[in-house]
């Protein structure tokens, strides 16, 4: 009789109890499985159900898309005639006003079907009330403008489920638009593609150096995606926006997570800022100088009130003396003589005003070194790896 402990024995498989998954391993196989959602360019964390209310999708979450109500909680006065005009978003930071009909009442987050040019369109509804009001002033619009369009309903199902499919299609007909605009040999980058809820038009956004003839391209591509089509050019910072990346700072564009607007900025922002011009420390992902500029640039203005002007030479009986960099948080000024343009002295803003005031007197202080404790010597170039002996490492 055969030995049985001599008999090869099969594998086992493992039991589901014995496999002990980690939760990250589960959290990145569920982020690999997750398909692509459109609808994060309309401010969606994920894509409307046709048949849901779809609260939890569009009500104020994570999107720089939102408008805070700072009046939200703040009730109407009594006889005061409530607003007739919400703000509703549609794709990117694209938003509008529109006026609804006295027996439709809506609440952000509402999908409604709005008048467009032609036909219809589909958007989210970002903002109602009072806090309407202060938009349309800030604006300079008036409620009873004729340019303010109309809200027809709230989105039907048929409207939903049409608005999904042309938001699907908006990627594909933006990378065949840019087959079709490099066949024409056009100067120009198509960046984005917006299609009208109703699916009867698009709107194609690019950048352009120079000016472009598209009346061929307009032609060919009415042909091909049989839409009514119109183009807007764009600026470099929308650009970005739309594009995404990452910043020289290692985090995500603030363009493209939470700046909704752009504000002008100039080089004046680094000069105030005390920063080197250089124009590839400054310029972004954009190629223009980086919004982060104007972050800080007024508080350097407020801190900067108090110094004195740093144009006006020193004079002291050991020469004239000029300025050479500032220190704006520690209130401080160096200063060198003409004659010893290494040598920089650092000079309270108190010790800098009391000298400009014996100078108008015609006093003349004996030097800058009675008025300070801290210099610096510019004159020899000082390298840490030529001041390291090679064979300091020998003894050890």
């Amino acid at each position: 009789m055969e030995n049985l402990d001599s008999l090869p024995v099969e594998p086992q498989e493992p039991q589901p109890k014995d496999i002990i998954v980690d939760d990250a391993d589960v959290f990145e196989f569920r982020q690999a499985k997750l398909p692509d959602n459109p609808f994060l360019s309309r401010g969606c964390c994920q894509p409307p159900k046709i048949y849901n209310k779809n609260e939890s999708v569009f009500q104020h979450r994570c999107s720089k898309f939102d408008s805070y109500d700072w009046l939200k909680k703040i009730p109407v006065s009594q006889g005061m005639i409530p607003a007739n005009v919400i703000e509703v978003r549609f794709k990117n930071n694209r938003k509008d006003y529109f006026r609804t009909p006295p027996d439709l009442e809506v609440i952000v987050g509402d999908i409604v079907a709005v008048e467009a040019s032609p036909g219809h369109d589909i958007g989210i509804v970002s903002m109602v009330g009072e806090m309407v009001r202060f938009q349309l002033h800030r604006k300079q619009l008036s409620a009873d403008s004729n340019d303010i369009k109309k809200v027809y309903r709230k989105a039907r199902q048929t409207d939903i489920e049409k608005w999904i499919g042309s938001v699907e299609m908006e990627v594909s007909t933006m990378y065949r638009a840019r087959e079709i605009a490099d066949s024409l040999a056009l100067l120009m980058k198509i960046n984005d593609v917006e299609i009208q809820g109703d699916n009867t038009k698009a709107i194609f956004y690019y950048t352009a150096e120079d000016r472009v003839d598209f009346r061929e391209l307009i032609k060919l591509m009415a042909e091909e995606f049989k839409l009514r089509i119109e183009m807007r050019q764009i600026g470099a910072r929308q650009e970005a926006s739309r594009l995404g990346g990452i910043g020289s700072c290692g985090r995500e564009l603030c363009c493209a997570t939470w700046m909704s607007d752009f504000k002008s900025v100039t080089t004046n922002a680094a000069r105030v800022q005390q920063l080197s011009l250089n124009p590839q420390k400054l310029a972004g992902q954009c190629g223009k100088l980086k919004c982060c500029l104007n972050y800080e640039y007024d508080t350097y203005v407020d801190a900067l009130k108090g110094f004195p002007n740093t144009e006006i030479r020193l004079k002291l009986k050991r020469g004239e003396a000029f300025h050479q960099k500032t220190d704006i948080f520690q209130k401080t000024l160096w200063y060198s003589y003409v004659d010893d343009p290494g040598n920089f002295m650092a000079l309270p803003i108190e010790m800098v005003r009391f000298i400009i005031e014996e100078n108008k007197k015609g006093n003349l202080p004996e030097k800058l070194e009675d008025f300070t404790n801290k210099v610096e010597k510019k004159n020899t170039f000082e390298s840490g790896v030529v001041l390291d002996d090679l064979t300091r490492f020998d003894n050890l």
